[in-house]
């Protein structure tokens, strides 16, 4: 995973940051390719382990079908309203999709402590509940740049 990027260098966060600010953000925007190359983006609930960002989506979903047939993604999250206090990471490479599609709540050791904090930070429950129409999707990322507009008082 690459946190380094070439421009903007005095405005990306650190990986502290970066984890401090995809743990208390909920929605990201994802955007998967089609079969027929047409690019799709939608909202999208997420949970990041620090290492990785899970995605739960509906598996009738176009991006699901995206994500099966090719599984390159790209990810914004963001925040801020004023041009002073943006800040976001986006995110890119492969998902991969892990657990049982549609997720029932079979016993999948990988995902124990993502759904435990994705019921917890979306829920406010101590575990997930399975509604047998959501799976999960694991974006590793290859790349990642962030920026954060804060900084730029200090430059």
């Amino acid at each position: 995973m690459s946190v380094t990027q070439r421009r903007g260098r005095r405005i990306m966060m650190s990986a502290a940051e970066l984890d401090a600010f995809l743990a208390e953000q909920r929605t990201c925007r994802v955007a998967t390719v089609s079969a027929d190359g047409t690019p799709h983006v939608s909202p999208l609930w997420f949970q990041w382990d620090g290492t990785s960002l899970w995605l739960y989506s509906l598996t009738r979903s176009r991006r699901w079908a995206d994500l099966g047939a090719d599984g390159r993604v790209a990810v914004v999250v963001d925040a801020g309203e004023e041009y002073g206090e943006l800040r976001g990471v986006e995110l890119s490479g492969r998902a991969v999709f892990v657990g049982e599609c549609p997720r029932t709540g079979a016993p999948c050791p990988e995902l124990d402590s993502v759904e435990r904090a994705f019921a917890r930070k979306n829920f406010g429950l101590d575990e997930m509940v399975h509604d047998g129409r959501h799976a999960w999707a694991r974006l590793t990322p290859e790349r990642i740049a962030s920026w954060d507009f804060r900084k730029l008082a200090g430059l």
